[in-house]
């Protein structure tokens, strides 16, 4: 369902699915124009994340890619600045600006993974991206399986993975405000030893800029979207 104009608001410039009583959204943060930082987790949250390696790090079963992380610059550019960090793993990467430009997005966000997949593949000159749609949700275990595989795949071969989320309240990734989030993150790393995925999230709504989402959460995040791998 694309909830109408109405229910827009500046977390991402993607949807809110609240219809009543809409929060908010946090004021922007004066250096980076990035949402501002919710509230700090409690201590018992924060003891249960696991701790995110260094950067570029790499063992029979983890391995994380060098990246050049931003915060999304506006409300609604978290398109661009999670394209701009999958392209800084492989080339010195654009502007959030210029591929906010090129994707394009708009005040409402970008619409569709496929325009990633595109804008990706034309600053890398290649066709490795190829959009994944995940319309089941919950998704199939072929679905599951092939974003598996994709993340391993592509990590390995130091290509970030780009996934538009659908993160209601009773599925968020840490420090989400409590209602249905549209998003844009970018996947940099797995560990193959309990499946879990590192993420870059350009929103700034968890006490880190990266951290570990378990792959089912990543897997039930995705529908009825997709991303581009």
């Amino acid at each position: 369902m694309t909830p109408t104009t109405k229910f827009k608001a500046a977390l991402c410039g993607l949807a809110l699915l609240a219809a009543a009583a809409l929060p908010t959204a946090a004021p922007a943060n004066a250096a980076t124009g990035a949402p501002a930082a919710q509230p700090a987790m409690s201590a018992e949250v924060a003891a249960a994340i696991k701790p995110v390696p260094k950067l570029g790090y790499s063992t029979q079963t983890v391995r994380t890619l060098n990246i050049d992380f931003q915060y999304q610059q506006t409300g609604y550019w978290c398109g661009p600045a999670a394209t701009r960090i999958a392209l800084s793993a492989r080339i010195s990467p654009p502007s959030q600006q210029q591929l906010a430009n090129e994707l394009p997005t708009t005040t409402n966000g970008t619409d569709w993974i496929g325009q990633v997949t595109r804008v990706l593949n034309n600053h890398l000159g290649t066709g490795w991206y190829e959009t994944k749609e995940m319309p089941n949700d919950p998704p199939t275990q072929a679905q599951r399986d092939l974003l598996w595989r994709d993340v391993v795949l592509d990590i390995n071969n130091n290509y970030p993975i780009v996934a538009n989320i659908v993160a209601p309240a009773s599925n968020h990734p840490p420090g989400y405000p409590n209602y249905t989030i549209y998003h844009y993150f970018t996947v940099i790393g797995y560990d193959d030893s309990d499946q879990t995925v590192l993420i870059a999230d350009p929103a700034g709504f968890a006490p880190t800029a990266t951290y570990w989402l378990t792959f089912n959460q990543l897997a039930t995040l995705i529908p009825p979207k997709g991303y581009s791998a």
